[in-house]
């Protein structure tokens, strides 16, 4: 019979004994041991609930009375302003209103809002942003109000104005003349007139437009916009004395076509006495100083033919119209088309 012989195993090294820790022994209760260990949290538990109160209290009121001291210190008084975006705005003068505003505070308690709203009211301003440069500086970035175009005020000056009808200072006299000007400014300043000029400057701007694209604009001076149904141009010299009327729309066809009759009638003897010239739907009516007015029908979709039916410049009748009918067009236009004033407008 032969005997087994049983190897024995090796013993096996859990992974905290490979690792070198040792494995502490349970107590005999089953409860492990407490290590001795130190926590704030645990200790403040021990603290009644009226003294956490002042505690609480104590730490806000260190926390305000150091941020009062901390913000009120030299370190926070501003040194250095940075402003871009300036071009027409006096950057000086927003840099002197800037310090004034934060002179007590500092720049740490500086109300960036208001000082915003403050330099935004500035002429010439639309836009201007403030924000801090710790420790002590300022950063102003401006949006300009851009000039678009110039009006006439009633005293004579000339104002430089913008899209919302802003004025941003009187034009000097290296500035670039612009194609003409505006007449018939609501100078009131209340919100009304405001909105009335913000209008006139979009009808201005309309205006350049359409007479652009004709090429006429250098042979006016002045646009009045008292009302924008009722645009009316000056002309430039040597017809200074001479108002079209144009209405409200296709304004620059309707300047083309009464320039056209203007220059027409100019060559005859009593062209240096026209002070008018109104386009009215298919005609052009001419006023003289005299106090006649000369009326010239016009196809609404083409310019005016030189046919022998019209008026001639001199004012005579053609021989083969009829007496009476001729005489009754004349009548008829007088009444609806004459101008009421007959005296040469004074400027």
């Amino acid at each position: 019979m032969k005997e087994q012989v049983i190897s024995s195993r090796g013993v096996r090294r859990t992974s905290a004994q490979a690792k070198g820790y040792a494995q502490k022994p349970a107590r005999r209760d089953g409860s492990r041991t407490r290590e001795a260990s130190f926590s704030p949290r645990a200790l403040f538990a021990y603290v009644p609930k009226a003294l956490k109160v002042v505690l609480g209290i104590l730490i806000l009121v260190t926390i305000f009375v150091g941020y009062r001291v901390a913000a009120s210190a030299k370190l926070f008084q501003v040194r250095a302003i940075d402003i871009t975006g300036t071009s027409r705005t006096s950057a000086e003068e927003m840099e002197v209103l800037t310090r004034r505003a934060v002179a007590r505070t500092g720049v740490w308690r500086a109300d960036l809002t208001a000082l915003s709203n403050e330099l935004s009211r500035l002429p010439g301003v639309r836009r201007a942003v403030v924000s801090r440069v710790l420790p002590d500086g300022l950063r102003i970035r401006v949006t300009e109000r851009v000039p678009i175009a110039v009006v006439r005020t009633t005293a004579g000056h000339f104002v430089w104005v913008d899209d919302d009808g802003v004025a941003l200072g009187e034009m000097k006299p290296d500035d670039q003349m612009p194609p003409f000007f505006i007449r018939g400014w609501n100078e009131d300043g209340t919100d009304e007139a405001r909105q009335e000029n913000t209008a006139r400057v979009q009808k201005y701007q309309e205006v350049l437009r359409e007479w652009t694209t004709v090429g006429l604009t250098a042979r006016v001076s002045e646009v009045t916009l008292i009302d924008v149904r009722d645009v009316r141009a000056q002309l430039a010299a040597p017809d200074s004395q001479i108002e079209v009327r144009l209405g409200s729309q296709d304004l620059g066809h309707r300047l083309q076509r009464a320039l056209e009759e203007l220059d027409r009638y100019k060559q005859g003897p009593g062209g240096s006495s026209i002070i008018s010239v109104a386009v009215q739907n298919d005609r052009v009516v001419i006023g003289r100083a005299t106090g006649a007015a000369t009326a010239t029908p016009v196809p609404a979709t083409e310019a005016a033919p030189e046919d022998s039916s019209r008026t001639n410049p001199s004012g005579d009748k053609n021989k083969n119209d009829k007496p009476n009918t001729n005489n009754n067009r004349r009548s008829n236009d007088r009444k609806n088309d004459e101008p009421k004033s007959a005296k040469p407008r004074v400027h």
